[in-house]
């Protein structure tokens, strides 16, 4: 079996108390779980993937202007990988099993050369963390159910800044994308 790990999302913007569409503390309280995580599956010879959100403020093109202030912009301290993850990815970023590459879109299949990736690796196994749980994390799940991926759902390494969020889309893994939560 071929696993990969997403790290979706996990950016300063997210995450950091200043970020400019911060999940805050729940996001903040995960950081270790993930960091722990991609250094298991790196150490295990598996891949780690960190699709991450990225903008140009005021683009009439993209949807997500209508919806959110400006985040993730190319270039800024909000688009940077956020506390330990940062630092693991940079003692890592030229391994052949990590890769960090842009996504515009909520699911992290979407415009990317994401599923062609998995496939010529052999994966057969993909794990799901990051934020936002209802968001990023649930849309690239979708996505992945769709593509026949087996998904394991890491429930300690999501978190989202939606009340009731969280608990509504483990249960939609669950029970509609029948993804193993864990």
């Amino acid at each position: 079996m071929t696993k990969a790990l997403l790290i979706i999302d996990y950016t300063n913007d997210f995450v950091a108390p200043t970020g400019a569409l911060t999940a805050g503390a729940p996001a903040q309280a995960i950081s270790a779980r993930i960091t722990q995580l991609a250094a298991q599956f790196y150490a295990a010879g598996d891949f780690v993937f960190l699709p991450t959100d990225v903008h140009t403020p005021g683009d009439p093109f993209h949807p997500e202007t209508k919806l959110f202030p400006p985040h993730n912009v190319r270039g800024s301290w909000g688009r940077a990988l956020y506390g330990e993850l940062a630092d693991w990815y940079t003692a890592h970023a030229d391994e052949a099993n990590v890769t960090l590459f842009d996504k515009t879109r909520y699911s992290s299949f979407a415009g990317t050369p994401l599923d062609l990736w998995l496939r010529e690796r052999g994966v057969d196994d993909l794990h799901l963390v990051g934020v936002c749980t209802d968001i990023c994390v649930l849309h690239t799940a979708v996505d992945a159910y769709n593509l026949n991926y087996p998904l394991t759902i890491h429930q300690d390494a999501v978190a989202t800044f939606k009340p009731g969020g969280q608990e509504w889309a483990l249960d939609h893994f669950k029970t509609v994308l029948n993804a193993t939560i864990v």
